[in-house]
């Protein structure tokens, strides 16, 4: 008899605002894995659990589950059963819990956002190593007065939809949250306290007179850091591997995601959603509550 350590559960997961997941797929989805599989709606039209039998190797599952699916804007995220609900949660900021890169808008504020953007692209890409691209990158914002950060917090940055209730409703179920951003405290403090993490950890631009200096604080918090957190709060807080979850969309967050039980990226670089556990091209945030097993009426509204 299999052991609740080797059952599998499947997530299929749609975009709240497009409510693709319809009653017809998951029975498509379910029959693909067998008669008797088992199923169980999350949210009418957005998320629902498909509960595979023991002994089907994940990746027939996967490959299962991808067909049925096809074309549809529909996410899949597959795990362990056991201990899916999670207790530390650390979050990119940048593309992910936001949906700017900001070292571009301040770069924007200067005239060179598309030379910024082009190295922010390879560093993302990991084409190139991110500690000597984001020095490259504040050397050319020397001399921008540091309000504009200011000003670009209150007219440029968008929270990534379903943020706050992922963050609030974690808190609310004992989870510990983390910010934790390859960018600059000027924004992640902020982005933090909007959302409700925490805390958040993130590089220090350094100031001369009210204006940007072209440096930053060193050592830089780049994918060594970002895995070096997620160990220490984890050790901190005397978790297990399997009770975390880690989720971002770029090269220095593949670390993270790598030591994370769960660790998901989100709108990804092609490189990054290969190598992550679960990839998510179509949902928001919400999606990693519905991988945990949370039912809409469990969410807690942003």
């Amino acid at each position: 008899m299999a052991s609740p350590q080797d059952l599998m559960v499947a997530t299929l997961i749609a975009n709240p605002t497009r409510r693709a997941l319809t009653d017809a797929l998951i029975a498509r989805a379910a029959k693909a894995l067998g008669q008797e599989t088992q199923h169980a709606t999350l949210a009418s039209g957005i998320a629902a659990d498909l509960f595979p039998h023991a002994g089907i190797e994940p990746a027939i599952i996967e490959a299962s589950l991808r067909d049925v699916i096809g074309d549809e804007p529909i996410d899949l995220v597959l795990q362990p059963l056991a201990q899916r609900r999670k207790k530390l949660f650390l979050a990119d900021m940048d593309s992910t819990m936001i949906g700017q890169e900001c070292i571009d808008e301040l770069a924007d504020f200067v005239g060179l956002k598309t030379e910024v953007s082009a190295i922010t692209e390879r560093a993302m890409n990991g084409e190139i190593a991110f500690e000597p691209a984001l020095r490259e990158r504040v050397a050319l914002l020397k001399n921008l007065p540091v309000g504009v950060a200011d000003e670009i917090m209150a007219s440029r940055i968008t929270l990534t939809p379903g943020g706050r209730e992922l963050v609030q409703t974690m808190r609310a179920k004992g989870g510990y949250t983390c910010l934790v951003s390859g960018g600059f405290t000027l924004f992640t403090g902020p982005v933090a306290a909007k959302i409700g993490f925490h805390e958040h950890r993130s590089n220090r631009l350094l100031i001369a007179g009210e204006k940007l200096d072209g440096s930053v604080e060193e050592p830089i918090l780049g994918r060594e850091a970002k895995l070096a957190t997620l160990i220490e709060l984890r050790d901190r807080l005397g978790l297990s591997h399997h009770e975390t979850m880690a989720v971002g969309d770029g090269a220095n967050d593949l670390a993270m995601l790598g030591e994370a039980g769960l660790g998901v990226a989100f709108h990804a670089k092609p490189a990054v959603a290969a190598a992550a556990h679960a990839r998510l091209d179509h949902g928001d945030l919400t999606a990693l509550l519905y991988a945990q097993g949370y039912v809409a009426s469990e969410i807690i509204a942003g």
